[in-house]
């Protein structure tokens, strides 16, 4: 009976020991824990301002996109999903408006907010924005986390290189929403160097068109999972 029992401690004392080691080298060699890749996948849509539900059903999971309540957040995870798809350029981005402060312009002034490329500015679901025209050309389209989309439309005197100035409506909003950014952009569709009102407008129309229409397949979607717990 003793032989037994020294023997069974004998083996414990040598997995332990090989669980020990195992457990050194793994720390040594940085060996990490495997990432599971829809983990992966939502921290990146994280970076796009996307936000998450989980719902539980029996052994059945399924995960629903918040609805975009601002320009800034994509519509749709297939959206968020698009976007990592595009190339990134690092940038320095500022804000502005279309008062004296940001254009040396008064609202009694005829060039009062508009831009370089002949639209008025708009902060809307795609945004005007200034740029060098050199790097981004005039309709080039941009996804600036955290503002949403932005459509070259403009330039200025200090808007030189990696350098983006976001159009917002008020010196306030610039402050609250805004103030100075170095981020990655991601480039939707490079310009081709002109851009038209009617052009901007389509933009926004199909978007926002876009957007209703994945409310309304959203709203179906949650009729079904009513009972689901969230």
């Amino acid at each position: 009976m003793k032989m037994c029992k020294a023997l069974f401690l004998r083996v414990a004392i040598i997995i332990l020991f090989i669980l020990a080691i195992d457990s050194t080298l793994n720390h040594v060699f940085g060996a990490t824990a495997e990432v599971d890749p829809f983990e992966a996948t939502m921290r990146k849509h994280r970076l796009l301002g996307l936000e998450y539900k989980t719902i539980h059903k029996g052994g059945q999971v399924a995960t629903l996109v918040a609805s975009a309540s601002r320009s800034n957040v994509p519509a749709t995870i297939e959206e968020g999903i698009e976007l990592l798809k595009y190339p990134k350029h690092e940038v320095l981005a500022t804000g502005y408006t279309a008062g004296y402060e940001s254009t040396g312009k008064h609202p009694e002034s005829p060039s009062y907010g508009i831009t370089y490329s002949g639209v008025k500015v708009k902060r809307d679901v795609f945004s005007t924005i200034a740029a060098d025209l050199t790097i981004f050309p005039l309709g080039t389209i941009l996804w600036i986390p955290g503002y949403g989309y932005g459509v070259v439309a403009d330039k200025g005197g200090a808007i030189k290189g990696n350098h983006l100035d976001l159009y917002y409506e008020t010196v306030q909003d610039v402050y609250d929403n805004w103030g100075k950014k170095t981020l990655e952009v991601y480039v939707v569709q490079k310009g081709t160097g002109e851009l038209s009102e009617e052009q901007l407008s389509k933009l926004n129309e199909t978007k926002i068109k876009q957007v209703f229409k994945h409310k309304i397949n959203e709203q179906a979607l949650n009729k079904h999972v009513s009972s689901f717990a969230f």
